[in-house]
């Protein structure tokens, strides 16, 4: 469904490149405003609370930013996407890797193995003050990953700034992906099907 863009604003926040394609891809126009948090700051027991607990934090950060008063009085209204995602292994919470050496560590973990990405995407509007989050989670199966083919994405370096070192459409990765119960785009970072929702219900 083409999104009209008219009838409202949106700003991602978010630096994402993911995140940008697929809200791009979903036919929305949107700027970018980002969130500086120390996420470690952070903790939760269930990994459902911890991706909610983050998109909020980024929110409250970057509406300190803004000037919300004029939003309010804006016609038209904004809405503020805030997005979290961990990758869970084995019943353990997994962020960004810290070294080269824990990022090769997750890979040949995950090889002949599975994981679970756990995402949240929270929607504020900034006229009405309505806020709407959910999570995602989808499980991921992979066969054997060769250790060169481990070595090739570590020296490349994207799997060093995504959560879990995790990235199923690397080209690299894909063929040793088995089956994913869920949708790319949410192991991505954005689910589609729930930030339109989302959208939808902040309006």
């Amino acid at each position: 469904m083409e999104a009209t863009t008219s009838s409202f604003k949106i700003i991602l926040g978010s630096s994402s490149i993911a995140r940008r394609k697929i809200l791009a891809e979903m036919g929305y126009e949107f700027t970018i405003m980002t969130a500086d948090i120390d996420e470690k700051c952070i903790r939760k027991e269930k990994p459902e609370d911890l991706v909610m607990a983050l998109a909020e934090a980024k929110a409250e950060a970057i509406l300190q930013r803004l000037p919300i008063g004029d939003y309010v009085k804006d016609a038209e209204p904004t809405l503020l996407v805030t997005c979290d995602q961990v990758v869970v292994y084995e019943g353990v919470v997994r962020e960004k890797p810290s070294s080269k050496e824990e990022a090769r560590q997750f890979l040949k973990d995950y090889s002949g193995s599975h994981a679970a990405t756990v995402g949240s995407v929270l929607v504020t509007n900034l006229k009405t003050g309505f806020r709407k989050g959910e999570w995602d989670r989808v499980e991921i199966y992979f066969h054997t990953i060769p250790d060169e083919t481990i070595e090739k994405l570590i020296e490349e370096g994207t799997v060093l700034y995504v959560a879990g070192g995790l990235i199923i459409e690397h080209p690299l990765i894909l063929p040793f992906v088995k089956q994913v119960v869920g949708t790319t785009d949410s192991v991505m970072g954005l689910p589609k099907a729930l930030t339109e929702k989302l959208i939808k219900e902040a309006l």
